[in-house]
């Protein structure tokens, strides 16, 4: 085992910042009082149920994996283990992943990484880029081949989400174009692969609102290239329940098969305690009754500047957070047990 790495103090905070930028791209504000009812949707629809070929983080046969990104109180490894330690305590029992962010400047893996992984938990790593044409141009190609290495040399199977929510509008100028995202993506493999990295399942991770919006799927790099589909689904400035945000992911993602995480779900503080609480039990529902769902990642985190309509954190409200204790007691959700 190498010695872990610690990262500095700006390299925590830049940890920081990155974890905590959420997608642009959903509607317009609405009040709380306009909430839309959330009965009466369709249901969603992803049928494949396995086996999957998907790397080296092996899908459980039956049910889902249960994780969240976890916000520290303050941004250090001592803290980062014990935000993810306490929020176990809360739901009583362990978390099977663990969502890290990380910008392509800094450094993985933390002592955080190896204490997540060491005592069993899939370490899902949230890797930004700074520019894709920059990226394919090869100036940065010494760099990807260190961040090979230390990925490799982690030894733990990761599940790596490359550039998550490259859809977002506000990445579009770096990004440049889905093709331009795509050629990135196959670039970094290729040199991971030269690497030999083996431990690694590719995660490609947009948002529900470019499905919504039919601009997603054009930066899917194909199944020959990704391991693992996934999807970041908010209910924040709009109430709406998981499953009419999932439907148009899933109807695409049931074409291709490969098994999905929700990279990042959460439903915002502004809806209310007992909003708040029939969500998460239904979102329960939804991922039970779409059995190519083997994985879900709570973002439990209040965004430092962002207004009740994109807190997310479980908690500071008991009957929400009792409610996300629930699903993740049940036996669906504790697969590595049964």
């Amino acid at each position: 085992m190498r010695r872990p790495l610690i990262l500095g103090l700006s390299a925590l905070a830049a940890l920081g910042t990155a974890a905590l930028t959420l997608a642009t791209c959903a509607p317009a504000p609405r009040s709380p009082s306009a909430a839309p009812s959330l009965a009466g949707t369709s249901p969603a629809v992803a049928t494949h149920s396995g086996p999957f070929q998907a790397g080296p983080v092996v899908p459980p046969a039956n049910g889902a994996l249960l994780g969240a990104w976890v916000k520290p109180a303050a941004f250090g490894q001592p803290a980062r283990i014990e935000a993810v330690n306490s929020f176990e305590a809360a739901l009583g029992r362990p978390l099977d992943l663990v969502n890290t962010y990380r910008r392509f400047d800094e450094a993985f893996p933390a002592q955080s990484d190896f204490a997540f992984a060491d005592a069993g938990r899939t370490v899902m790593l949230s890797w930004a880029i700074d520019d894709t044409r920059v990226l394919t141009s090869g100036v940065q190609d010494a760099a990807v081949r260190a961040w090979a290495r230390h990925v490799r040399d982690f030894g733990h199977p990761i599940l790596l989400r490359f550039r998550w929510e490259m859809d977002r509008p506000n990445l579009q100028a770096a990004m440049w174009s889905a093709a331009d995202y795509i050629e990135a993506w196959k670039h970094v493999r290729t040199i991971f692969d030269a690497e030999r990295v083996r431990n690694v399942s590719w995660v490609w991770c947009p948002t529900v609102e470019g499905f919504a919006g039919g601009y997603a799927p054009a930066y899917y790099p194909g199944d020959d290239q990704v391991d693992w589909t996934c999807v970041d689904a908010y209910a924040g400035r709009q109430l709406r329940p998981l499953d009419e945000l999932l439907h148009p992911f899933l109807a695409w993602a049931a074409h291709h098969p490969k098994p999905i995480v929700i990279g990042e779900f959460g439903v915002a503080a502004a809806w209310g305690t007992a909003s708040r609480a029939k969500w998460l039990t239904d979102a329960a529902t939804t991922i039970q009754r779409n059995p190519q769902i083997k994985a879900v990642s709570y973002f439990n985190s209040n965004p430092d500047g962002n207004g009740p309509n994109q807190q997310f954190q479980l908690g500071d409200d008991p009957p929400a957070l009792a409610a996300f204790a629930r699903l993740a007691r049940s036996p669906y959700f504790n697969s590595r047990t049964h």
